[in-house]
């Protein structure tokens, strides 16, 4: 047994090892034929049972679920009340009238007095009536020559509304009295010579006025106006403007395109220089083409502008073209926006421009435009809360022929007028630059209670001009109203001024120009009123509630402590 079991594992380990040896013989090259390629096609393919047949020998049932609800009844006392909708508590809009009158009176014989009507024609049109007057009889200490004052204005107008256009046509009237009470304090006049002195200047002035606007054309608005202006002096002025503005939207593009044309012809009686009478008549025209660019927080305006400018009296004619170019981008949403500009024009200055601003000019200037070159600006504005929102800019501009107003002593050659005593101001031109911050803040806390504050610091520089005349360092402003209660309510205005600049020339001593530095002034102006009802309130305003005896111009001093109190009583016809 032993020996068979032997021999056959001789014999299988033989066969194995056959096997190793011929499948590690090197194969030989053969040739192979193939006679038919292998096409398969379906009926090649076994099918295979979608439900194959089981085959265990255990198989589960399942036992049918029943359900059931078993219910047991629960007492209760809560019963649900019938539900109703939250009222909201309905405000009374308040009465607005079409008509209101104000009468008030003060120290100095100071009276106020105002009047507007607006009368309904139709449901679309309207006839207006405003008619204002501020007065007083003067009073000032240690002024020699009279300085009382009228400003009064009438001004009608009518305007039509339909959905295609709103239209408004105006017409008005204006006289102001002021006197050239001024006199330099280095004067030597005696009463026999201050009495001939009549210092009463009347300003007049009538203007027509057009404005028209369409909500769905490529002309958008346009708008003129026509003004004459005279003094008792037989100084004359005529003033017209006319603009037009087109707007074009192309590719999502907004192109505008504003037309403007600026008029002006008059005639000084009188000139210091020759003592003869001087004309002047400027024609101004100007293109301003600009294409705005809105992308999500980015808004950018370039533009151009294009102006033709004629001094018909001189055959003088010049072309300008400035730039016109505005951004703005949303740093942080409404927190802060960076916006920058650089913009330039040309403005045509007018005599009734000039008394507007200073009453006290003698009626024999000389009028010329401002070319105003360029002006540069960037700065940030936005909201730290929902009532607190802020503005910040700095700029520098470039002005050619600038209008400053000066101590006017050239004119005491024409001997016998009433302005000739060193106690009017004329106009100087000259080239200056101007470098500017401004910052402003506003708080609007609630309908009851709003505040605004603002402040501008400026630098100049000129070029023929020894200073630049009667221009302040420094600018400041409060603003203030608050609603006390339904019936109270007050508010506040202050307001600070720099120093300025002007010359002082002794009459007597002609070769002695030194330059005169003003003080800054501060002034503080409040009013508190009360309304009995809808329809009738009083109120009290006191204004320069320091006293300040301050000179706005050279020699020109203020009123002091100032009280007025009147009513106001509203009403429909």
């Amino acid at each position: 047994m032993q020996f068979k079991s032997i021999k056959k594992a001789l014999f299988l380990s033989l066969f194995i090892f056959s096997g190793i040896l011929y499948a590690q013989d090197p194969l030989g090259s053969e040739t192979v034929t193939v006679v038919k390629p292998y096409t398969p096609s379906v009926k090649d393919a076994s099918k295979i049972k979608e439900s194959p047949n089981r085959n265990d020998s255990v198989s589960l049932q399942k036992k049918p679920v029943k359900y059931s609800i078993f219910s047991v009844p629960v007492a209760s006392t809560f019963t649900p009340t019938k539900g109703r909708a939250t009222a909201v508590e309905k405000v009374r809009p308040p009465k607005i009238y079409d008509n209101y009158a104000t009468l008030g009176f003060g120290n100095y014989s100071n009276v106020l007095a105002e009047f507007y009507s607006s009368l309904e024609l139709t449901r679309s049109s309207n006839f207006g009536i405003f008619l204002n007057h501020n007065s007083s009889q003067g009073g000032i200490d240690g002024v020699q020559l009279d300085d009382k004052f009228y400003d009064t204005e009438l001004n009608l107008n009518y305007n039509t509304r339909n959905r295609d256009l709103s239209w408004i046509a105006e017409v008005g009237g204006e006289h102001q009295l002021f006197n050239w009470y001024g006199l330099p304090e280095s004067s030597t006049l005696n009463d026999e010579q201050l009495d001939q002195i009549d210092p009463a200047q009347n300003y007049y002035s009538v203007y027509l006025g057009n404005e028209i606007e369409l909500y769905d054309s490529f002309f958008e608005s346009a708008k003129a106006k026509f003004r004459h202006s005279g003094d008792s002096y037989k100084t004359a002025e005529n003033h017209f403007t006319a603009e037009g503005l087109f707007e074009l939207n192309i590719a999502d593009e907004l192109i505008t395109t504003e037309l403007k044309t600026d008029i002006v012809n008059g005639r000084f009686e009188q000139d210091y220089v020759s003592g003869d009478s001087y004309d002047y008549t400027f024609m101004n025209f100007s293109l301003s083409p600009s294409l705005l660019i809105l992308r999500d927080d980015l808004s950018v305006n370039l533009g151009v502008n294009f102006v033709y400018g004629m001094d018909l009296e001189m055959s003088d004619n010049n072309f300008y073209i400035y730039p016109a170019v505005k951004a703005s981008y949303k740093l942080a949403g409404d927190m802060l926006t960076a916006y920058a500009g650089l913009e330039g024009g040309l403005d045509q200055n007018t005599y009734y421009d000039f008394y507007q601003a200073n009453p006290y000019v003698s009626p024999t200037l000389q009028i010329q435009p401002t070319d105003n070159e360029y002006n540069g600006y960037i700065g940030g504005k936005g909201k730290l809360s929902n009532a607190i929102s802020y503005n910040l800019r700095g700029s520098y501009q470039s002005q050619f022929n600038k209008a400053l107003f000066k101590r006017n002593y050239d004119a005491s050659v024409l001997e016998g007028e009433n302005y000739t005593y060193g106690n009017s101001f004329q106009v100087v031109y000259d080239d200056v630059n101007t470098l500017s911050f401004y910052g402003e803040l506003n708080v609007d806390v609630n309908r009851d209670f709003r505040l605004g504050i603002n402040a501008q610091f400026f630098d100049y520089s000129t070029n023929d001009q020894v200073e630049a005349w009667n221009l302040p360092n420094m600018k400041a402003s409060l603003n203030a109203d608050y609603q006390i209660t339904k019936k109270w309510y007050a508010g506040t205005n202050l307001f600070y001024v720099g120093e300025r600049k002007d010359e002082f020339r002794s009459i007597s001593l002609v070769a002695s120009e030194p330059v005169v530095t003003l003080d800054s002034y501060f002034d503080a102006n409040a009013h508190l009123g009360y309304r009995f009802n809808e329809r009738l309130s009083a109120f009290v305003k006191g204004s320069n509630l320091l006293g300040n005896n301050y000179q706005k111009w050279m020699d020109y001093q203020v009123q002091g402590l100032q009280v007025l109190g009147g009513a106001t009583y509203k009403f429909d016809f």
